[in-house]
């Protein structure tokens, strides 16, 4: 599949941006990406700490297939699709409870980061050529 350039600078942007959330998850942020692990989940802090880290594995690991697995950009771009669904009860959860981090400490503010999570998904379908794939995937794209 052909992408244009601007579709490539942005899948390119994209996976620079998981690549330095990811090590934000293994460093710096790790307290702040904490607060995005749902409550739902076993309050075990060895447990907690290690969602935060697997996570930021994973999106450094998809920042890089965004970035360098130009043969499969598809299926990168439809794994980190899936991430992002699979990671939106995170956001949520920050949401619901109040809880402050990366500089979201007001309702207003966690409630408009919401709205962004779909713009995510469809900037990864968007920028691999997945969205055109899955959208026409029986016309034998």
């Amino acid at each position: 599949m052909k992408t244009s350039f601007f579709q490539n600078s942005l899948r390119i942007l994209l996976g620079s941006l998981m690549v330095m959330a990811g090590i934000g998850h293994l460093t710096t942020q790790r307290k702040e990406f904490l607060a995005q692990v749902p409550g739902w989940l076993p309050h075990d802090a060895a447990f907690m700490d290690f969602v935060v880290l697997s996570s930021g594995i994973v999106e450094i690991a998809l920042g890089l297939a965004m970035v360098f697995w130009v043969k499969h950009k598809i299926k990168a771009g439809i794994a980190l699709a899936i991430f992002y669904i699979l990671i939106f009860p995170g956001n949520i959860s920050q949401y619901t409870n109040g809880i402050d981090a990366f500089g979201l400490d007001t309702d207003q503010k966690r409630l408009i980061r919401l709205f962004f999570q779909p713009v995510l998904v469809l900037w990864a379908l968007w920028a691999t050529d997945a969205l055109k794939y899955l959208l026409n995937r029986n016309k034998n794209y």
